[in-house]
């Protein structure tokens, strides 16, 4: 969705716009095509992803990406006054928010059903043996 955003926002640029908006050097690598990239301009990659192969430790991690994702959005909101930007911007950020919702009641769900007094001393996805 936010790429589509980008690309509305950018598809019909002038070059006089380009250059008045701080988008000439963006612009000289990609010209309007969307590539991915934080503000700072760092490209994405999946080593963004944090896989331990953990439940719990997963769990926290998908949390955090919920939270960060949010964070986002809401900076996105601070600075833009274009409705037809916000609404979809809103509604992400609403979806992170349940997504948080969703990921916290896994984690208490993970954590309830494991049978060790002290569950964070191994992996309950790996050391099953321990759990008994």
């Amino acid at each position: 969705m936010v790429s589509t955003i980008v690309y509305q926002l950018t598809k019909d640029l002038t070059e006089e716009e380009i250059q008045k908006s701080g988008f000439d050097t963006y612009f000289v690598d990609h010209t309007t095509g969307i590539y991915p990239s934080d503000a700072s301009g760092v490209p994405f990659s999946a080593s963004t992803f944090s896989v331990a192969g953990d439940a719990l430790t997963d769990l926290h991690e998908d949390l955090a990406a919920e939270q960060k994702a949010r964070t986002t959005y809401d900076n996105i909101l601070r600075f833009c006054d274009d409705r037809d930007v916000r609404d979809p911007i809103r509604f992400l950020r609403e979806r992170e928010i349940v997504h948080y919702q969703r990921f916290g009641e896994a984690l208490r769900i993970a954590t309830d059903n494991l049978d060790s007094k002290n569950f964070f001393a191994f992996n309950p996805e790996f050391d099953r043996k321990r759990m008994k």
